[in-house]
């Protein structure tokens, strides 16, 4: 499942980014392999709005099909 795919609510962890600018570019918004994120808002055909900690970030459509999530209970 990929953090796309996701649905408004959900607690997720990171599982794995495929490509190596997207993961560049998920570090630089302090998200790597293994965090675990809160799904706050999906924008429809927009970004994915995720919730770390007390952060939210606004992760582009694109760069969200190739994150790769599993979800938390």
């Amino acid at each position: 499942m990929t953090l796309a795919n996701s649905v408004k609510g959900q607690t997720v962890c990171i599982a794995g980014i495929k490509h190596p600018m997207v993961r560049a570019q998920a570090i630089r918004f302090g998200i790597s392999e293994g965090e675990t994120v809160m799904i706050q808002e999906i924008i429809p055909a927009g970004p994915v709005i995720v919730r770390k900690k007390h952060q939210e970030l606004a992760i582009g459509r694109k760069m969200a099909e190739d994150i790769q999530i599993t979800l938390v209970n």
